[in-house]
């Protein structure tokens, strides 16, 4: 333990200098320039959104829109909790007379996501992606657990979405300065 060998003018004089240093900071701050991105009105030109943003799970598809998901379920093992809930049923092939795994229902549940990205890295097929899309707000809950087998996502509520939205010009037109 430190002695503290400080009187107590000296204590008083050690908080009037914390207080003004806090002061200093706050004045600083308050006659500084600010910016505001002018969002929602100009969000179809000008928001730009980083490609490596994670907005919402969907599925990876070829150019038949046919996804890649095999039903593994090592997404569902690894979202720690409990946001994706997969259902498979056993099929056999006729070519080959083999039971097969088929995926019956991706239910992914946008609303519990903790967008952590531990589902993506654990499918071994790159069956799931995340995308930047980041306006998925809705008033009612229950619509916010998708079937990712069942839609097929087209690019998201803004242009150039997935390739960033807007060019990244910070200062110049997004932004409106006070």
């Amino acid at each position: 333990m430190e002695d503290n060998n400080k009187s107590y003018f000296g204590e008083i004089g050690s908080a009037v200098k914390t207080l003004a240093i806090g002061m200093k900071t706050t004045l600083t701050e308050y006659f500084t320039k600010k910016s505001t991105e002018q969002y929602p009105e100009n969000r179809k030109t000008t928001l730009h959104v980083s490609a490596r943003h994670r907005g919402r799970l969907v599925f990876s598809r070829d150019e038949n829109q046919n996804y890649k998901c095999v039903g593994c379920t090592l997404c569902e093992k690894a979202c720690p909790n409990d946001s994706i809930k997969i259902l498979t049923e056993m099929v056999e092939d006729p070519e080959t007379g083999k039971k097969k795994r088929k995926l019956v229902d991706y239910q992914y549940d946008l609303g519990d996501c903790m967008f952590c990205e531990l589902c993506v890295n654990a499918c071994n097929f790159d069956a799931i992606h995340f995308t930047n899309d980041f306006e998925n707000s809705v008033f009612d809950r229950d619509k916010l657990v998708l079937h990712l087998d069942k839609e097929v996502y087209t690019g998201g509520s803004l242009p150039n979405l997935i390739d960033g939205g807007a060019p990244l010009e910070i200062g110049k037109f997004n932004t409106k300065t006070k």
